[in-house]
């Protein structure tokens, strides 16, 4: 084992070029490779098997289980997160060194951007051009003045790092406005901690818990309350890392909010809930302050929070990261930070930036100017700018002598908007390769939160990208790049810590968490589509098991096959005009037509997008069930048709399974609970309308009830065949028949009387007596009594209850009114 270990890093090292230099990553596994680098890889290659052989399907499990994903700009799927099976290895000696530096800057950028929005001494004095400051697009002068609770403008700093073939490590960008990444970091560890067992505590890695834990506080004590609300604000489940600020959410026990879930009133931010409005102290924003609030910031702005910029300046909300702070992250401020260390500090910066001339400088523009061919060229700021070939920054090098013409044309017409900087050179560290360690250009995130004491903490780890291409511009992954967890090794084993930060035990409780109302209506639909999706399902079954001769495509005689066609042309399954097709066609379509807004295909595709905006409250099994593959469907093979409509209702059935089974009885569960019943409750009328009317035949009210799945009770009560009344009775109106009709009312009705009320006079409100009288309606009939005209009426009560429930929970006012009868805000 260890030749073959030592085989693969010696081919590393014949691969990277040269020995380990000092500082590199293996400078303290050389010579023979002994050491941590050494030792890891050993265990690795035991854990994997022989020659790593399955240690990168391993990890892929847990990438998988964890759910862990992201999506590229501009593709609407999102991939399953590459994370190499080999993490990289930093030691204690060399990371407090690290620490110290991002802690000096993480103060001096706390000072700039205090002074920028506050005395302005800097641009006064001419330490710092005024051109730098307002030329930012994430500058906003309506934040000059405005002091934040607790008076830091930073809660959450990133420095994208990178270290030289020398050792020497070299900051390359802050980062202040949005801090992605960090959630990857975590997930990072907790994925390859899965996949290795007791790996990383026999290295003494240092664990990331308590730095959340610390996250978590630094945010709470700058609140007023004593147990304060805390909002994850982040932009939809269509930006590119929605998954890791739903893990985020989840983990540190956050509300994720998007905009419409919030409304200010009284310079107060509240979240819409089922029990109305409710007081936000604090939020932990990830998008740009642009998108905040639309009145105050950017009018074009779909998901902000109007007002919201008014409670910042009355001082009644914490925001993490202050409005505004991204001033701090232009290329051209970076060219003044090692001045400004100087004469805000004292000092020098421990860790340097990458050297930076803003050309609004003559003598720096002179300089860009004549080591053009050595340099790279881009925006002072975040804006495309000419001459860069379509991008914020290019090599000097690469361009031509017409395309160097027309950079240096645009550069004198507008210096201010470009900046020199010099090309990085980055160390590389090892990451498996058809088997092979192969080196990879890396970059580490590195990230440092405010404690309850206002003090930087650091985490013990990073988000580490390495580079397919050698390219370190990207913003989180580019096209074939791959991540990896970074390991701190400390010297003594590292105490097991969680994310409570003690081994005291919190408050028991037995109350669960508020449900945002656009969480109910999500949970709601989810129920919706799924039993939707399960009752197609079973109407394209029962075609096909009814069928003698489905593949020939005989002419429809039967009256019943039509009728069960026409239910399908109802629900949106297939279109009016393949209504003659063969039936084998016509229940492809139904099953898997992806422009057919209900053929099963699209009602399962929704229950995964609408998952998606539930990530935080879903389980790892949800996600499995939901990625796996649609079945295939054959056109032709009655069999294959059949097989796919068995493997979607298993699916379906395990959906469901672990909804009933897995999630709590809470708030939440009622809300998925409410929405098969009622969606069940519907159809359940319809095919009872279709298939049980007067004039029914015996065919007729058979499909009734192997729709209605209640075949096996009926012939086990009923001696003879299939009844018209009987039927009825039984579909529509048993008890104890968890398929039936009042069954799901009964069900309806509990569910609106147990969800919290705006009501404090005791009485009932709309939803509620809308369900209770449609029960008691229901509660007198038999089969004998029931006309087939009553369930038509019925039909339209269960669609008018479904508003009622949509304009109670999901629809509430973007002001803070009280409902009649309704308690104070809490």
């Amino acid at each position: 084992m260890g030749r073959r270990i030592q085989a693969l890093l010696d081919g590393w090292l014949r691969a990277y070029g040269k020995a380990a230099a000092p500082g590199d990553m293996y400078a303290n596994a050389a010579p023979g490779m002994s050491g941590p680098w050494m030792a890891m890889l050993e265990r690795l290659a035991e854990i994997g098997g022989a020659d790593f052989d399955g240690l990168s399907d391993k990890v892929a499990r847990q990438v998988t289980d964890l759910g862990m994903a992201f999506r590229m700009a501009g593709e609407q799927e999102e991939r399953a997160w590459p994370l190499s099976p080999v993490p990289m290895l930093i030691g204690a000696q060399e990371w407090a060194g690290i620490e110290r530096g991002l802690i000096q800057r993480a103060d001096l950028l706390e000072k700039v951007i205090d002074d920028i929005y506050g005395s302005q001494s800097l641009i006064a004095t001419g330490k710092l051009p005024a051109t730098v400051v307002t030329g930012s697009t994430h500058f906003w002068q309506n934040m000059v003045g405005i002091t934040p609770p607790g008076g830091h403008h930073l809660h959450f700093y990133a420095a994208d790092l990178g270290r030289g073939p020398n050792g020497e490590w070299r900051v390359l960008s802050d980062r202040t406005r949005t801090p992605v990444g960090v959630g990857y970091a975590l997930e990072n560890r907790l994925a390859l901690s899965r996949a290795t067992g007791d790996l990383l505590s026999w290295m003494n890695t240092r664990r990331l818990a308590p730095f959340f834990s610390d996250l978590r506080r630094g945010l709470a004590s700058h609140c007023t309350r004593a147990e304060p609300r805390i909002g994850l604000l982040t932009p939809g489940r269509y930006n590119q890392s929605y998954a890791e600020q739903g893990h985020l959410a989840r983990y540190l026990g956050f509300l994720l909010v998007e905009g419409d879930d919030l409304v200010v009133s009284d310079n107060q931010l509240y979240v819409r809930t089922i029990e109305g409005l409710k007081r936000i102290d604090a939020l932990w924003r990830w998008m740009d302050t642009r998108f905040l609030d639309p009145l105050a910031f950017d009018s074009r702005s779909g998901i902000g929070v109007a007002d919201l910029y008014e409670a910042c300046a009355a001082g009644q909300l914490v925001l993490s990261n202050w409005p505004g702070a991204g001033v701090i992250e232009s290329r051209a401020m970076a060219a003044f930070l090692p001045a400004l260390a100087q004469s805000v500090l004292g000092d020098d910066l421990i860790l340097p930036n990458i050297a930076t001339w803003w050309c609004g400088q003559p003598s720096e523009r002179q300089i860009v100017e004549e080591a053009l061919e050595s340099m790279v060229i881009a925006a002072a700021f975040d804006r495309d700018v000419p001459g860069l070939l379509g991008a914020r920054s290019t090599p000097g090098s690469a361009l031509d002598a017409d395309q160097k013409a027309a950079l240096m044309a645009a550069l004198r017409l507008r210096p201010m908007d470009y900046v020199g900087q010099e090309v990085v050179k980055l160390s590389t560290t090892p990451a498996l390769a058809d088997g092979k360690l192969a080196p990879h250009p890396f970059t580490l995130r590195v990230f440092l939160a405010r404690d309850a004491d206002g003090a930087w903490k650091v985490m013990p780890g990073a988000f580490a990208r390495l580079a397919a291409h050698g390219d370190i511009r990207a913003v989180l992954m580019g096209d074939g790049d791959k991540s990896a967890d970074v390991c701190i090794i400390d010297t003594a084993p590292v105490p097991a810590e969680t994310l409570l930060g003690s081994v005291s035990n919190p408050p028991i409780r037995r109350i669960a968490g508020m449900l945002p109302s656009k969480a109910a209506d999500n949970l709601f639909w989810l129920g919706r589509y799924l039993e939707r999706s399960e009752a197609t399902v079973r109407v394209v079954r029962a075609i096909l098991g009814s069928s003698i001769e489905v593949d020939s495509g005989p002419a429809l005689t039967s009256q019943t096959m039509i009728r069960l066609i026409d239910l399908l042309i109802a629900w949106g399954a297939i279109p009016r005009v393949q209504r003659d097709w063969p039936l084998a066609a016509l229940c492809a379509t139904a099953l898997g037509d992806r422009e057919q807004l209900g053929s099963a295909r699209m009602l399962m595709g929704n229950v995964g997008g609408i998952g998606k905006g539930l990530r935080e409250r879903l389980a790892v099994d949800f996600w499995r069930l939901v990625r796996k593959p649609f079945p295939k469907v054959e056109t032709a093979v009655t069999e294959s048709l059949l097989e796919a409509c068995s493997e979607l209702l298993d699916r379906i059935s395990s959906l469901t399974g672990l909804a009933s089974e897995n999630m709590g009885r809470t708030d939440g569960w009622r809300f998925h609970d409410l929405g098969r019943r009622l969606e069940r409750a519907i159809n359940t009328c319809r095919t009872a309308r279709q298939f049980a009317d007067d004039g029914a035949s015996v065919d007729d009210l058979t499909i009734l009830l192997e729709l209605c799945d209640c075949q096996i009770t009926y012939r086990t009560r009923y001696m003879a065949g299939p009844s018209r009344l009987p039927v009825r009775d039984m579909v529509l109106l048993e008890t104890q028949n968890p398929r039936s009709l009042v069954y799901q009312v009964d069900l309806l009705a509990d569910h609106l009387r147990r969800l919290p009320t705006l009501r404090s006079d005791g009485m009932p409100e709309a939803q509620v007596i809308q369900a209770n009288a449609l029960l008691a309606s229901l509660a007198p009939l038999t089969g004998e009594t029931l006309a087939m005209a009553d369930v038509g009426k019925l039909e339209t009560r269960l669609l008018a209850l479904s508003d009622a429930i949509g304009q109670r929970y999901f629809l509430q006012s973007r002001k803070a009114e009280k409902a009649a009868g309704a308690g104070l805000l809490a």
